[in-house]
């Protein structure tokens, strides 16, 4: 496993942070009083919000398999993804990013670095289009044409991707270093033309709009107050990955995230915490599926290819 799933220090923050929130829920709110809201809330809503997320996440497994050019793979590469994806929402720190190039390397004979590098540039791509959802919640919250603008330019800077992947072919960089190595890796792993940047932002534009429509209408049924007040919420929850500190299945960074970023547009402390566990639990109910289907599906029993490189031409 990579990295033997990180150090002690890591799961002991990280349980630390579980243990903590547990408290601060049930002296703020109390569980009971929490979890009660859950008995009014469809089952066919709550069935059709996870078909959306799961479609999110199927959309991730078609973004990979475009960006590494792995056509008829779609299972192991689907695969791979779901058990990426309940590593990455279950292990405290960002651990399980680790799994990815693990499993590349395992599933399809990538290299570590390759892997790593390729994985960077799709979360460049998800943190390029949550900024672009930005001026989306801007133009909600008080319409302008700046937005518009402001937006436009930012979805023309994906542009930029296509010198940046000539320069890992840089002459500066030729040889080996400990430094020069990976930079000219990570710089070889940028998408290469216009059309494949264009098929990897659609999927990458898909696949978070499901999840972001799922999410927030979860957290309405929860805490019905406007549209992109909920969308600022998510957006928070979500960038959570981004703190210092991750506990253990995200628990404690996710809620604070979320009510940081909705206790400055108004909303009651306790409510904004009440409704972040609430997304949060869904987040993790829907992790445990698709991890245990991610478990379901059949893996190779030796890589696929071997292949050093990446193919987002």
């Amino acid at each position: 496993m990579p990295a033997a799933l990180g150090r002690w220090s890591n799961w002991l923050i990280g349980g630390l942070l579980f243990v903590v929130l547990v408290l601060i829920v049930e002296q703020a709110v109390g569980w009971r009083q929490l979890l009660a809201p859950w008995r009014e809330l469809s089952a066919g809503l709550l069935l059709w919000l996870f078909v959306l997320t799961a479609a999110s996440y199927g959309l991730r497994a078609v973004r990979v398999r475009d960006y590494f050019g792995l056509r008829d793979r779609f299972t192991p590469v689907l695969r791979l993804t779901l058990l990426h994806n309940a590593a990455n929402n279950l292990l405290p720190m960002r651990l399980g990013e680790l799994v990815f190039p693990w499993l590349m390397r395992r599933y399809f004979g990538y290299g570590l670095v390759v892997a790593a590098a390729s994985l960077l540039w799709l979360r460049v791509l998800d943190l390029h289009f949550l900024v672009l959802l930005g001026f989306l919640i801007l133009e909600l919250s008080h319409s302008s044409w700046i937005w518009w603008v402001g937006g436009g330019l930012w979805l023309g800077g994906l542009g930029v991707l296509i010198p940046i992947s000539k320069l890992g072919e840089s002459a500066v960089l030729v040889g080996s270093g400990r430094l020069r190595g990976p930079i000219r890796q990570f710089l070889q792993s940028t998408p290469r033309n216009p059309w494949s940047i264009l098929r990897l932002y659609v999927w990458t534009a898909l696949i978070w709009g499901l999840k972001f429509i799922a999410f927030t209408s979860l957290l309405r049924f929860f805490l019905p107050i406007e549209t992109w007040r909920l969308l600022v919420g998510v957006m928070g929850a979500e960038l959570s990955s981004v703190l210092p500190v991750h506990g253990i299945a995200g628990t404690g960074s996710y809620e604070l995230a979320a009510v940081a970023a909705l206790v400055p547009l108004g909303i009651e402390p306790r409510l904004a915490l009440a409704a972040a566990v609430h997304l949060h639990l869904f987040l993790l109910g829907s992790t445990l599926v698709l991890g245990a289907l991610g478990l379901l599906l059949p893996a190779p029993q030796s890589p696929l290819t071997g292949n050093d490189g990446h193919s987002a031409d």
